[in-house]
């Protein structure tokens, strides 16, 4: 039996048309596009061509576009070209339920000068304390991101961008759960924005960023002048084929499922909730509060029933902390423990989301019997 996937926000299944694109420039453009003969120019056209159908896709000029490895990196270059440039008492103001590879960069870098924002329950950020901070020139950079990996929740990133131009102060805006998901327009407001293949159908180890614009000087590795000296390396033209793929195969979707199964399990299991339900989220995900039991003990019960379902941030796994952001938000440690992150892909129908609620319902059944020991061959799922 083939499970059900519900961690999308981790990782999706490459997508046919990336396949097919992955392929083709493997076995038609597998030149090195910077050497000097005619046969290899083919390729950068290419390559180039590929730049420039993403750069439309955002509505920038070519130049803004620099291919990458993935969003880590891509933040991580961000945040290390700040600590470069600022002046060394510049302090940052950074979302606290940024993924990993901004959090950890920011306090690796910049240390007792990160601003950490305050959130609400909801993990959006004071938006009034950030104008404020802003506009009184206490930030020399700010990164918050577009959507949360681990609850969905939407930042008011459109608002954040245009404070920042306004106040000339350089954003960075993570888009990885965005892009594929929902509409990008006006994501190119975002002085630095950065994403990767892998959350939208794409193959793992390639992403993009887009900069400033006429941003100069900026390099995440040093040594050729591939990507305008901006990453030495290489190009992967396969894999930025079947990234640029992926995107164009990519459709915004709809919440009606994930709502009905939220309903469903209001209905059948009280005292569980959802995490940042007052907040604007992805139409994909759900951070689910458990009323009863670990986190790990669902994941596995589901599992055994053919559903699979993450429990946080994949980047975290095997962590006995609790999740950071969850904490940012002030949910109660013990509580924390009890949530699951469940996350949808663009092929997800309302009837899987039913299935799972099913599922759900079964497995606190398992559970409570395994719990009170009155069925001694549940007990394997502890």
């Amino acid at each position: 039996m083939n499970p059900r996937y519900f961690d999308h926000n981790a990782t999706t299944p490459l997508a046919d048309a990336a396949r097919d694109a992955w392929l083709d420039a493997s076995q038609t453009q597998w030149l090195n596009p910077s050497s000097p003969y005619r046969a290899a120019a083919a390729v950068r056209v290419r390559f180039e061509a590929a730049r420039e159908s993403l750069a439309d896709r955002f509505d920038v000029a070519p130049e803004r576009v620099v291919f990458t490895s993935g969003a880590t990196e891509a933040n991580n270059a961000v945040l290390r070209a700040w600590a470069a440039r600022l002046p060394e008492d510049a302090r940052v103001a950074v979302n606290p339920t940024e993924h990993p590879s901004v959090v950890e960069a920011a306090k690796s870098l910049f240390g007792e000068r990160v601003a950490w924002l305050p959130v609400d329950a909801d993990g959006l950020v004071d938006f009034d304390h950030l104008e404020a901070r802003v506009r009184s020139g206490a930030p020399a950079a700010v990164s918050v991101m577009a959507a949360n990996n681990e609850t969905g929740v939407i930042q008011p990133w459109q608002r954040i961008a245009a404070l920042c131009a306004e106040a000339g102060v350089p954003y960075h805006c993570d888009a990885s759960q965005w892009v594929g998901k929902m509409p990008l327009g006006g994501l190119a407001a975002c002085g630095y924005l950065t994403a990767c293949a892998h959350k939208f159908g794409g193959p793992k180890g390639v992403g993009f960023m887009l900069l400033p614009p006429e941003e100069g000087g900026f390099s995440i590795l040093s040594g050729g002048v591939q990507e305008k000296s901006h990453r030495a390396g290489t190009e992967d033209v396969a894999g930025v084929s079947a990234m640029l793929a992926a995107l164009e195969a990519s459709q915004p979707g709809e919440s009606a499922g994930r709502d009905r199964f939220i309903e469903s399990i209001r209905a059948s299991i009280p005292g569980a909730a959802v995490v940042g339900e007052g907040a604007p989220r992805l139409w994909n995900t759900v951070s689910l509060l458990m009323p009863k039991y670990p986190s790990a003990r669902w994941i596995r019960g589901l599992e055994k029933a053919g559903f699979l379902v993450s429990a946080g941030s994949a980047c975290s796994t095997g962590k006995a902390a609790v999740s950071s952001v969850l904490l940012a938000m002030g949910v109660d440690p013990v509580a924390a423990g009890r949530v699951l992150r469940i996350s949808s892909g663009s092929g997800t129908t309302p009837e899987d989301w039913q299935a799972l609620a099913e599922a759900l319902v079964a497995t606190r059944e398992v559970l409570e019997q395994a719990s009170d020991g009155s069925n001694s061959s549940v007990i394997s799922i502890d």
